[in-house]
C-alpha cells in the first residue's frame, strides 16, 4: 500500500521535543539570536571536547557572557546538547513528508527521501553526529522522542518501498532490512567526513544516494 495521497503531516519540532526549564518564558526575535549565539558556540566545543570535556563555564566564557546570560535560556548544557542534535533528528526523520496527492512514482519518492536524509546529516555536520558519538548523553524522554521520529519516518518508507516493488522499479527481499541497511550509509558519516574533503557536500550527497539506489535494487532510473 503506497502514501501518494496519505502522507502524513511532518511532526511538530516544538511539541514532540522535551521542553526545557530556562527561565525565559517568551521568545522574542532578540532572543531567537542569542539562542543562536549560545549554540553555535557550544557546537564547536562540543565537537572539538566532547560532552564530558565541555563545561557551562567554557560556553560562557566562549560567548564572552555571564553565567545568568546562558541559564536565561537553556537548563543546563545537556538542555543544549539536546536542543543541538533535535534539529538534524527532525530534518532527518521528516525527509519523506511530501505533499499530499504526489502523483510521482514510489521509487521517486524513496530516493528523493533518502537523498534529503542524507544531505540533512551533512549540512547539520557536527551536530547531526552527536547522537552517534554519544548516545549516553539524553535523557529518556529525548530518546522517547527521536524514535517517535524515527517510527514515522520507517512507517513512511516501508510502505514506498514496497510499492515501487510491486512497481517493478526496486528488487529486494526483506523490506525492513533494506531500509535500515540504505538508511544507514549517512549514520556512518561520523566516523569519517570532514567539511573541506576531496568532494564537495553535493558530491558527497550525490554519491552516496547512488550507493543506496544500489541497496535498494533500483532497476530504473526514477526520473527527477
Amino acid at each position: 500500500m503506497g502514501i501518494t495521497s496519505a502522507t502524513r503531516h511532518k511532526p511538530s519540532a516544538r511539541s514532540d521535543m522535551p521542553q526545557g526549564t530556562g527561565r525565559q518564558r517568551t521568545a522574542t526575535q532578540g532572543t531567537d539570536v542569542q539562542r543562536e549565539r549560545i549554540l553555535q558556540a557550544a557546537t564547536q566545543l562540543f565537537a572539538a571536547q566532547g560532552y564530558a570535556n565541555t563545561t557551562m563555564a567554557q560556553i560562557v566564557r566562549a560567548l564572552g557572557v555571564t553565567k545568568p546570560f546562558v541559564y536565561y535560556y537553556f537548563r543546563d548544557k545537556q538542555e543544549i546538547f539536546e536542543v543541538l542534535s533535535w534539529r538534524p533528528a527532525v530534518d532527518c526523520f521528516t525527509a519523506l513528508d511530501f505533499a499530499a496527492g504526489d502523483p510521482r512514482r514510489a521509487s521517486e519518492k524513496v530516493l528523493e527521501g533518502i537523498e534529503r536524509l542524507i544531505r540533512a546529516t551533512i549540512t547539520h555536520h557536527p551536530a547531526a553526529f552527536f547522537p552517534y558519538r554519544e548516545p549516553q548523553v539524553y535523557r529518556p524522554e529525548y530518546i522517547a522522542a527521536q524514535k517517535k521520529l524515527a517510527h514515522h519516518f520507517y512507517d513512511l518508507l516501508c510502505p514506498l518501498l514496497e510499492e515501487a516493488r510491486r512497481d517493478g522499479d526496486l528488487d529486494f527481499n526483506e523490506t525492513k532490512i533494506t531500509a535500515l541497511a540504505a538508511c544507514s550509509l549517512p549514520g556512518f558519516l561520523f566516523s569519517w567526513y570532514q567539511p573541506g574533503g576531496r568532494l564537495s557536500p553535493d558530491e558527497v550527497v550525490a554519491e552516496l544516494t547512488r550507493l543506496a539506489s544500489r541497496v535498494i535494487g533500483l532497476r530504473v532510473p526514477a526520473a527527477r
